[in-house]
């Protein structure tokens, strides 16, 4: 079974993260690579909402897709 708090908080922590939780491997890095690249292109400010972004859908993916398989 997949937590979608434990999913959405992976995700905020280190976007991409809660996304290979879930199993979506190919999502996740390309968070991650997203992630990294709004960091450094925008001094930051982009960053916190790449975070934001990435634990909704993270959480709301486990939400809607709680069994694995």
């Amino acid at each position: 079974m997949r937590d979608p708090l434990i999913a959405g908080i992976l995700s905020f922590l280190i976007p991409g993260l809660g996304q290979i939780y879930n199993g979506q491997i190919l999502w996740g890095i390309i968070w991650l690579v997203l992630t990294g690249v709004s960091w450094i292109g925008t001094a930051g400010t982009l960053g916190w909402v790449v975070h934001l972004i990435a634990a909704y859908f993270a959480y709301t993916y486990a939400k809607e897709h709680p069994v694995r398989g």
